[in-house]
Protein backbone atom coordinates (compact mmCIF):
# COMPACT_ATOMS: atom_id res chain seq x y z
CA UNK A 1 0.00 0.00 0.00
CA UNK A 2 1.48 3.57 -1.38
CA UNK A 3 -0.62 5.42 1.62
CA UNK A 4 -3.60 4.83 4.24
CA UNK A 5 -6.83 7.13 4.02
CA UNK A 6 -8.74 7.52 7.14
CA UNK A 7 -11.86 8.81 7.47
CA UNK A 8 -12.99 9.85 10.77
CA UNK A 9 -17.19 8.94 11.51
CA UNK A 10 -17.92 9.78 7.91
CA UNK A 11 -21.11 10.93 6.98
CA UNK A 12 -22.03 11.03 3.16
CA UNK A 13 -22.13 7.98 1.40
CA UNK A 14 -21.18 9.58 -2.14
CA UNK A 15 -17.79 11.25 -0.49
CA UNK A 16 -16.78 7.35 0.92
CA UNK A 17 -17.63 6.30 -2.37
CA UNK A 18 -15.55 8.73 -4.16
CA UNK A 19 -12.87 8.52 -1.97
CA UNK A 20 -13.00 4.60 -2.09
CA UNK A 21 -12.30 4.88 -6.03
CA UNK A 22 -9.29 7.00 -5.58
CA UNK A 23 -7.66 4.64 -3.10
CA UNK A 24 -7.97 1.74 -5.39
CA UNK A 25 -6.46 3.71 -7.98
CA UNK A 26 -3.50 4.60 -5.89
CA UNK A 27 -3.17 1.50 -4.21
CA UNK A 28 -4.38 3.22 -1.10
CA UNK A 29 -5.94 1.55 1.91
CA UNK A 30 -8.59 3.21 3.29
CA UNK A 31 -10.17 3.08 6.87
CA UNK A 32 -13.64 4.06 8.05
CA UNK A 33 -13.72 4.98 11.66
CA UNK A 34 -17.05 4.25 13.26
CA UNK A 35 -19.46 5.56 13.70
CA UNK A 36 -20.64 5.79 9.82
CA UNK A 37 -23.26 7.77 8.58
CA UNK A 38 -24.46 5.51 6.33
CA UNK A 39 -24.34 2.02 5.87
CA UNK A 40 -21.78 -0.05 3.65
CA UNK A 41 -24.84 -1.33 1.62
CA UNK A 42 -25.73 2.06 1.05
CA UNK A 43 -26.60 2.25 -3.01
CA UNK A 44 -25.36 5.79 -3.02
CA UNK A 45 -22.13 4.85 -1.67
CA UNK A 46 -22.15 1.99 -4.20
CA UNK A 47 -23.03 3.88 -7.41
CA UNK A 48 -20.06 6.67 -6.58
CA UNK A 49 -17.60 3.15 -6.21
CA UNK A 50 -18.71 1.77 -9.15
CA UNK A 51 -17.58 -1.58 -9.52
CA UNK A 52 -14.11 -0.85 -7.61
CA UNK A 53 -15.53 -2.49 -4.57
CA UNK A 54 -13.78 -5.93 -5.28
CA UNK A 55 -10.54 -3.92 -5.43
CA UNK A 56 -10.77 -2.15 -2.05
CA UNK A 57 -8.28 -2.67 0.60
CA UNK A 58 -10.62 -1.72 3.17
CA UNK A 59 -10.78 -1.75 7.28
CA UNK A 60 -13.34 -0.66 9.36
CA UNK A 61 -12.28 0.66 13.04
CA UNK A 62 -15.18 0.46 15.78
CA UNK A 63 -13.63 3.81 17.14
CA UNK A 64 -10.48 6.21 16.71
CA UNK A 65 -9.16 4.29 20.17
CA UNK A 66 -9.37 1.06 18.17
CA UNK A 67 -7.60 2.67 15.38
CA UNK A 68 -4.88 3.77 17.65
CA UNK A 69 -4.74 0.61 19.21
CA UNK A 70 -3.89 -1.39 16.20
CA UNK A 71 -1.65 1.11 14.82
CA UNK A 72 0.35 2.85 17.80
CA UNK A 73 3.48 3.69 15.74
CA UNK A 74 1.51 5.47 12.77
CA UNK A 75 2.45 8.46 11.16
CA UNK A 76 -0.54 10.42 11.10
CA UNK A 77 -1.11 13.84 9.06
CA UNK A 78 -4.38 15.38 10.15
CA UNK A 79 -6.01 17.43 7.43
CA UNK A 80 -7.94 20.17 8.95
CA UNK A 81 -9.42 23.85 7.93
CA UNK A 82 -7.10 24.86 11.30
CA UNK A 83 -4.08 23.16 9.76
CA UNK A 84 -0.28 25.12 11.06
CA UNK A 85 0.93 24.20 7.83
CA UNK A 86 0.35 23.75 3.76
CA UNK A 87 -0.45 19.57 2.94
CA UNK A 88 2.33 20.07 0.83
CA UNK A 89 5.37 21.48 3.22
CA UNK A 90 5.39 17.93 4.73
CA UNK A 91 7.62 15.07 3.40
CA UNK A 92 5.31 12.13 2.97
CA UNK A 93 6.71 8.48 3.54
CA UNK A 94 5.18 5.28 2.32
CA UNK A 95 2.59 3.86 4.66
CA UNK A 96 1.65 6.78 5.98
CA UNK A 97 -1.67 7.97 7.12
CA UNK A 98 -4.17 10.71 6.53
CA UNK A 99 -6.88 11.34 8.61
CA UNK A 100 -9.79 13.35 7.51
CA UNK A 101 -12.90 14.79 9.60
CA UNK A 102 -16.38 14.66 9.36
CA UNK A 103 -18.19 16.45 6.84
CA UNK A 104 -20.13 18.68 8.76
CA UNK A 105 -17.66 19.17 12.07
CA UNK A 106 -14.31 17.49 10.89
CA UNK A 107 -11.53 16.72 13.32
CA UNK A 108 -12.43 16.63 17.05
CA UNK A 109 -10.28 18.62 19.21
CA UNK A 110 -8.51 15.93 21.67
CA UNK A 111 -7.05 14.22 18.38
CA UNK A 112 -6.12 17.14 16.77
CA UNK A 113 -4.35 18.03 19.83
CA UNK A 114 -2.52 14.75 20.27
CA UNK A 115 -0.82 15.49 16.62
CA UNK A 116 -0.65 19.15 16.50
CA UNK A 117 2.35 19.40 14.77
CA UNK A 118 1.52 16.75 11.94
CA UNK A 119 -1.99 18.77 11.52
CA UNK A 120 -2.04 20.43 7.45
CA UNK A 121 -4.58 22.30 5.54
CA UNK A 122 -5.25 23.06 1.99
CA UNK A 123 -4.93 26.80 1.20
CA UNK A 124 -8.83 28.46 0.37
CA UNK A 125 -9.92 31.79 0.12
CA UNK A 126 -11.59 32.81 3.69
CA UNK A 127 -15.04 32.94 2.88
CA UNK A 128 -18.01 32.28 4.92
CA UNK A 129 -18.31 28.89 3.58
CA UNK A 130 -16.18 26.23 5.31
CA UNK A 131 -14.33 23.95 3.04
CA UNK A 132 -13.73 22.17 0.00
CA UNK A 133 -15.80 19.05 -0.49
CA UNK A 134 -13.98 16.09 1.84
CA UNK A 135 -13.75 13.13 -1.40
CA UNK A 136 -11.90 17.15 -3.49
CA UNK A 137 -10.00 17.32 -0.27
CA UNK A 138 -8.65 13.64 0.16
CA UNK A 139 -7.38 13.84 -3.88
CA UNK A 140 -5.71 16.86 -3.10
CA UNK A 141 -3.43 15.60 -0.13
CA UNK A 142 -3.01 11.87 -1.43
CA UNK A 143 -2.14 13.19 -4.95
CA UNK A 144 0.38 15.45 -3.50
CA UNK A 145 2.12 12.63 -1.03
CA UNK A 146 2.09 10.70 -4.35
CA UNK A 147 3.69 12.95 -6.18
CA UNK A 148 6.38 12.92 -3.03
CA UNK A 149 6.78 9.32 -3.17
CA UNK A 150 7.17 9.17 -7.06
CA UNK A 151 4.13 8.32 -8.28
CA UNK A 152 4.84 4.16 -7.32
CA UNK A 153 3.64 1.38 -9.37
CA UNK A 154 1.34 4.19 -11.04
CA UNK A 155 1.57 4.95 -14.57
Amino acid sequence: MNLNIVLFQPEIPQNTGNIARTCVLTNSKLHLIKPLGFTLEEKHLKRAGLDYWKDLSLEIHESYEDFRKKYPEAVLYLSTTHGSKFYDEVSYKEGDFIVFGRESSGLPDYIKEENRENCIRVPMLQTSTRSLNLSNTVAIVAYEALRQLGYPNMK
